[in-house]
């Protein structure tokens, strides 16, 4: 399966205007007059402002129909399930592998209509043998081993898959993932009945309790989900996340499978369903559950390498999502979600750098002020709301300067790694997050 976009072409030209752009932009305002320097902003912060809060307040947090203890008495009809397979890609995984079997083949659904899938990525651990012992008790899964160096990262994996798969639909899960038992009975007839081509669910941590970066990972996994409703409720876009993520197979084919080309390849294929007028649904409940990065050092890595992908994914479709081939509220949505995730931190960083060496003092702070306070009321909105997974943290006064203070460190990453995407060549690495597997599903 090959790309259908041209991911990376004039990656650095494209990197290096975005950052001069936005450097310019933060600079700008320190040479007006001072009664006049502050205007930039506060007319950013209620245009964008306007947007973020209405996303936000009007996010519907969606459930999937409810199912009693038999799989027969699914308010779906049992007969008009459709063929699914559940798709995992495992790279080092042997801490968690035997758990993700016994919580796949633990879910409810028509037996001869579910096939399971785990890709062995060249492990260099106990995961290929644990597999292959595994598959050996459970007929219904599915082993595939790849060989390290075959290249494409996860979505290489993935792709791997693809061609063997039969199944109407597909569902992609992290190899921590951990599910209800009738997660399938739920999210299938919400995809259907939604008329999406594909279903996002919420990702919800389960050890949240470990300490406070791993609580605030679990309120931004809320606050994110509540962005996502609101977007989507507002005729914008709803972007897939990796794990958890439920795709029709026909629309994936014709989209060009899974790109290999990107770092981010759920970040990716939003962009390319998008560009196929493929509908993206997202589901509150139930969630995926998975495990918190546990250090900074983790954190920093996972989140230059999604700011990369973020951001190229906008570089290699951009002539598409600004063309009338997607609707004005789709262009609107696209366009102020752009501004507050990516523009904002580096237009913070090139004014903060312009108040150091003019001594002049900064002029953006009226729009971050707005975009953290939007933050909060999403963080309110999130944790406070009802949830069948792990139990999400208080929004209180504590956990909830901690977890603003925590979405602090995009503005750091997204000019860092753009500052690294104007420099150096791409390199495509799965760099995979290291899971414990000590914890257990939450019911």
């Amino acid at each position: 399966m090959t790309s259908t976009a041209a991911t990376g072409d004039h990656r650095r030209a494209k990197s290096a205007a975005f950052l001069f752009a936005c450097g310019c932009a933060g600079a700008a305002p320190h040479w007006l007059d001072p009664a006049r320097s502050l205007w930039p902003a506060i007319s950013l912060a209620l245009m964008l402002g306007g947007y973020a809060l209405r996303t936000v307040l009007r996010a519907e947090l969606l459930r999937g129909p409810s199912t009693q203890d038999s799989p027969t008495s699914a308010p779906f009809p049992v007969g008009e399930f459709p063929t699914l397979d559940v798709v995992v890609a495992a790279r080092d995984e042997q801490a968690v592998v035997a758990r993700l079997v016994e919580r796949l083949t633990a879910l409810r659904y028509p037996t001869d209509q579910l096939s399971t899938w785990v890709i062995d990525d060249g492990s260099l651990d106990q995961t290929p043998a644990l597999l292959d012992a595994l598959a050996a008790n459970h007929p219904t899964l599915n082993v595939i081993h790849r060989p390290r160096d075959a290249g494409g990262g996860k979505s290489g994996a993935l792709n791997t898959a693809l061609g063997q798969l039969k199944g109407e639909w597909l569902l992609v899960l992290d190899a921590d993932a951990q599910l209800q038992d009738d997660l399938l009975e739920r999210l299938v007839p919400y995809a259907l009945d939604g008329g999406w081509s594909a279903v996002q669910l919420r990702k919800a941590v389960i050890d949240a309790d470990r300490n406070w970066l791993t609580r605030s990972q679990a309120m931004e996994m809320a606050l994110d989900a509540v962005i996502q409703s609101g977007r989507l409720t507002g005729g914008g876009v709803v972007e897939l996340r990796g794990n958890g993520q439920l795709i029709k197979r026909s629309m994936l084919e014709a989209s060009g499978g899974f790109n290999e080309d990107t770092v981010t390849d759920d970040l990716d294929l939003s962009f390319r369903l998008l560009t196929h007028g493929a509908l993206v649904g997202i589901l509150w409940d139930p969630p995926v559950q998975e495990e918190a990065v546990p250090g900074l050092s983790a954190l920093w890595k996972q989140r230059q390498r999604w700011a990369e992908g973020g951001l190229q994914r906008f570089f290699d479709y951009w002539p598409t999502l600004t063309s009338s081939q997607l609707s004005v509220r789709q262009r609107w949505d696209l366009a102020c979600f752009f501004l507050l995730q990516y523009g904002l931190p580096v237009v913070s960083f090139a004014d903060l750098s312009t108040s150091v060496i003019t001594r002049t003092p900064p002029t953006y702070w009226p729009l971050s002020i707005v975009a953290f306070s939007v933050s909060a009321l999403a963080y309110l909105r999130g944790c406070r709301g009802a949830n069948q997974g792990p139990p999400i943290p208080s929004p209180g006064l504590w956990n909830l300067l901690v977890a603003i203070t925590y979405l602090g460190h995009w503005f750091v990453v997204i000019p860092w790694v753009t500052l690294k995407m104007s420099i150096f060549p791409k390199r495509l690495v799965w760099a995979k997050t290291s899971h414990g597997g000590e914890l257990p599903v939450q019911a």
